[in-house]
């Protein structure tokens, strides 16, 4: 889902003396995998990685990215206020959905996301490719269902049986009036 943002226009001292002013723009954003793809395509890093180090300028580069929006001038993303960015964070970070897992313990493989694997986990759970398009925590969501409910039942512990046998020749011991 895209979001639509306002850049206020802005008085912006330009050294050694001269004010240049900005007008406002409104431009609408879409973090997706698209967007992501685009990113790492230029950067050459994951954009999912929390290990990677992401300065201003690429951060600034990701919202350019992000902009879904038709001829944009490209000065408008050289001074986005901080309570713009904001919102752009709040936006990013929203998970676009309902749907929440009991289980939230991150995946054990120390694997780096980058966008490859997720289009490939789209292809693996035969997810359509306009869903590239959506918000990413909501896309990263149906994967992530998807994959739960393809996986194949887990089995029960040797623990887990006995205690459901038991429970179960109780219950019938007692609707049967035996005394075993």
């Amino acid at each position: 889902m895209p979001k639509i943002i306002t850049i206020p226009s802005q008085e912006l001292f330009v050294p050694p003396d001269r004010f240049v002013y900005t007008k406002e723009t409104t431009i609408k954003i879409e973090h997706s995998l698209v967007a992501i793809a685009k990113w790492e395509a230029k950067w050459h890093v994951p954009f999912l990685d929390a290990g990677t180090e992401k300065t201003n300028e690429m951060m600034i580069d990701y919202i350019r990215c992000m902009t879904i929006s038709q001829n944009v001038d490209p000065s408008v993303y050289d001074n986005i206020p901080s309570s713009v960015l904001l919102e752009i964070n709040e936006y990013i970070d929203d998970p676009m959905t309902a749907t929440w897992f009991k289980d939230t313990k991150k995946s054990s493989k120390g694997e780096i996301v980058t966008n490859e694997l997720v289009y490939y986990w789209m292809i693996a759970q035969n997810i359509p490719m306009e869903c590239a398009k959506w918000h990413f925590n909501h896309l990263m969501t149906l994967i992530r269902v998807c994959s739960e409910k393809n996986a194949p039942q887990k089995k029960m512990s040797k623990k887990d049986i006995l205690s459901q046998n038991k429970a179960l020749n109780a219950a019938r011991r007692k609707a049967s009036g035996s005394k075993g």
